[in-house]
């Protein structure tokens, strides 16, 4: 089965609001997923790299790279901001930061302090924030919290996908 292309996905609008809990467990529970999916495999293997492609700690690594972005965005939403920050396509840090040479460990704890700190920050958001908009830079369409908590869910399991492909491919 072929995971579709990150940039080739759509995110259209989520209209209940009252699914933004299950959202926040989801994001939650991706540092406990990981750390199930991986802690038998040896370091050949989190550092395997298919085709020139990310290996395990990379993938992980950048997840954490892209916490401060997602914080950063729900900072656009309280701040009233019409257009959300903008990502760095290029993933320059991910690249740069050569992951293979941290302890799994290290990456692990890494993204699990930051994503717990983004999902207290989205659970104590106040109401109204919930219901404002902001652009989307790069799908150009608007987005509310809600529709912004389902982004990440998604580029997590996207990642998490990828990690199950390298485990499969070894």
């Amino acid at each position: 089965m072929k995971r579709s292309k990150w940039f080739e996905r759509t995110f259209p609008p989520i209209e209940d609001f009252g699914v933004l809990p299950n959202i926040l467990e989801r994001l939650a529970g991706t540092p406990v997923r990981l750390s199930e999916l991986i802690h038998e495999l040896n370091v050949e293997t989190l550092e395997f790299k298919h085709d020139g492609r990310w290996s395990i700690k990379e993938e992980i690594g950048h997840l954490a790279d892209l916490e401060p972005l997602w914080l950063g965005r729900v900072e656009d939403f309280l701040n009233g901001e019409k257009v959300l920050r903008t990502a760095d396509l290029t993933n320059r840090r991910t690249h740069e930061a050569n992951h293979n040479q941290t302890e799994i460990g290290v990456l692990l704890f890494d993204f699990r302090q930051q994503r717990s700190a983004l999902v207290a920050k989205l659970r104590n958001l106040p109401d109204e924030i919930l219901r404002q908009s902001a652009l989307h830079p790069r799908l150009q369409s608007p987005m509310r919290v809600v529709d912004h908590a389902f982004f990440v869910a998604e580029h997590d399991d996207h990642h998490i996908s990828a990690v199950r492909e390298i485990i499969d491919r070894r």
